[in-house]
């Protein structure tokens, strides 16, 4: 069974150039289903044929009763229709179990922005030291916040797709899209900085590509950004659930705020294939504008 769902992804991966990390969050959902199935004493499974309907709504409840978030249940089950899709598609099965199955409602919560005067808290803190792995973070995070790319994209950079001259960055995205994004002075010293006396002093290996490295002169992964903006979230006494895509719901918020940008630029800046997708910032920055009001007016007790 295990074959089928690495064809599934050698297909998504191969003909559909499906995101790394959305092959790696498939394989994970799919091999938990199929050790689900190999492990019922209440029904036999060999081979995906046997699935039908009423088990997959069983394995649905079993995720639920281990108490899986809604969003967490709902990719699964998204991960389950479109392997299964494939398995008829190819003619391996003759009927799709989940065809009619209705996928758990997820509510839709808007995306968590800081303020400006957190941002810079959070960017204050590596410029405190000048290591080069400080100055490597102050030049990761001023180009995060610069242009709203997302973590995968940060840690996939490389050093020649960095245009200083221009003030501009290459970046890479979802589906291979490739678009070019603006950066501002700020960021463009950090990464100058950087490179001048930060990357020489990590760089091990001078064929390597990769523009932020680690201690070991290896390109730094999408984990060790987690932990360093976790470190420097601690210590600037920030809310522990900032994350690196904060950093890319605060560039958005605020660039249609400040009226720098607007939605279509935007868009472009994130990487957004639809407009709608992005629409959903004005509504974080009339929120954020009412919490900054509340703020500043107090109601009288």
């Amino acid at each position: 069974m295990l074959e089928k769902i690495e064809d599934f992804l050698n297909l998504l991966s191969l003909e559909k150039g499906s995101p790394r990390n959305t092959l790696i969050a498939y394989r994970n959902d799919l091999t938990q289903l199929a050790r689900y199935l190999n492990r019922q004493h209440t029904f036999e499974v060999k081979s995906w044929d046997e699935v039908n309907k009423d088990i997959i709504v069983a394995y649905i409840l079993y995720l639920k009763e281990r108490e899986y978030a809604t969003s967490t249940v709902a990719r699964k089950v998204a991960a389950t229709k479109s392997f299964f899709h494939f398995l008829v598609t190819e003619e391996l099965i003759e009927d799709d179990p989940t065809a009619t199955l209705d996928s758990p409602k997820v509510k839709k919560q808007l995306p968590k922005a800081i303020s400006g005067e957190e941002v810079e808290l959070l960017l204050a803190e590596p410029a405190r030291h000048s290591t080069p792995k400080a100055l490597r973070d102050k030049a990761m995070l001023e180009l995060m916040y610069a242009t709203g790319m997302r973590a995968t994209e940060l840690v996939e950079l490389d050093i020649d797709d960095v245009n200083l001259p221009s003030n501009s960055v290459r970046v890479i995205g979802k589906g291979d899209k490739e678009r070019i994004i603006p950066i501002h002075g700020r960021a463009v010293k950090s990464i100058e900085t950087y490179l001048r006396k930060g990357r020489l002093e990590l760089l091990k290996d001078p064929d390597e590509k990769a523009l932020f490295l680690n201690p070991r002169g290896k390109r730094l992964t999408r984990q060790g950004l987690w932990l360093i903006i976790k470190h420097y979230v601690e210590r600037a006494g920030l809310d522990p659930d900032i994350t690196p895509h904060t950093l890319r719901h605060s560039f958005a918020t605020h660039m249609l705020e400040s009226k720098e940008a607007t939605l279509v630029d935007v868009q472009q800046f994130l990487g957004h294939a639809n407009i709608s997708t992005t629409q959903i910032y004005t509504r974080v920055t009339s929120k954020h504008k009412r919490q900054v009001y509340d703020r500043a007016h107090p109601r009288a007790k």
